[in-house]
């Protein structure tokens, strides 16, 4: 009998290997993706109908969800992988939000563009597309006139640039707008819609989250001194406001902090706190780093 010659380890793995995917059968496994994703979006609309009749007989107030959209949002990112830009599925399900809320009770998007108008442009579309009316203002008044117009519709400012003073201080009372959101809530160097916003809404009351609180907060005797006490705790942005030494604050204090730590580093510094009132809060954003790990941005 004839003996056999052990197989080559060659021969064995080619043996082994799974056959190759063609291409005609990686395009069809593509068409089918898509047209599982268009069907769910589909039923993600039957759903939101069935909403609109719920919230038609169960709650009030303006359809803007902030601490859902968060939650929504920070979920996103923690179970993101893989070679889709974190920025693409980002705005997807951003537009996919701010549709469907459109859907159930229209808004206008009011921007002000004094700081530029593409970057405004550019964030807008990224956050709430094509479909959500867009409005473009010269100036932050322009966009608060506007929303006490229509008391559901939502205002994006410039977050770090304040060309319109202390344009926060109109949110001070009580049935003022407040702002709902910083974006973009993933942020990065390269970020195809980088410009700092905020958004300015009237959100129900229950639906604000404040894991970032901001305040207004008018001081007599700012200085280098006091701008790096508060600066340590929180992010500040500051206009002069009335007399020589005074100064209008935009204070963001992140989680962990308090508006007092932050009012008792104003007066170590020297620095009288004249008024101080809440005009909104955001979720804790994130920053990419330059080695790709996602942070979370804050004191």
């Amino acid at each position: 009998m004839e003996a056999r010659s052990p197989a080559s380890p060659a021969s064995s793995s080619a043996a082994s290997a799974p056959p190759p995917v063609s291409l005609p059968a990686l395009r069809a496994e593509i068409d089918r993706i898509d047209e599982a994703m268009h069907r769910l979006l589909m039923e993600r609309g039957e759903i939101i109908a069935r909403l609109i009749e719920v919230k038609r007989t169960a709650e009030t107030g303006s359809a803007f969800r902030p601490a859902r959209e968060a939650d929504m949002m920070r979920r996103l990112v923690e179970r993101h992988h893989g070679i889709l830009p974190l920025d693409t599925a980002e705005s997807i399900l951003r537009v996919i939000i701010a549709t469907f809320t459109y859907v159930q009770a229209p808004y206008r998007v009011h921007a002000d563009l004094s700081t530029g108008e593409a970057a405004m442009r550019d964030s807008a579309r990224f956050h709430f597309g094509f479909t959500v009316p867009f409005e473009g203002h010269l100036g932050v008044a322009g966009v608060f006139r506007a929303l006490d117009g229509a008391h559901g519709d939502l205002g994006l400012v410039p977050a770090t640039s304040p060309s319109g003073g202390a344009w926060w201080a109109a949110l001070e009372a009580p049935d003022a707008p407040k702002i709902i959101a910083r974006l973009p809530f993933v942020e990065r160097a390269d970020h195809p819609a980088g410009l700092p916003v905020f958004a300015v809404a009237r959100p129900h009351p229950d639906a604000l989250v404040t894991e970032v609180r901001l305040y207004s907060v008018r001081v007599s005797g700012w200085s280098l001194k006091a701008a790096q006490a508060a600066g340590m705790l929180a992010e500040v942005v500051a206009v002069p406001d009335g007399a020589f030494d005074g100064a209008a604050l935009l204070v963001s204090v992140p989680a962990g902090r308090t508006i007092e730590e932050v009012t008792a580093a104003l007066i170590g510094a020297g620095a009288s706190v004249r008024a101080q009132a809440m005009v909104g809060g955001h979720a804790t954003r994130y920053t990419v780093s330059a080695d790709g790990a996602l942070v979370p941005t804050g004191h």
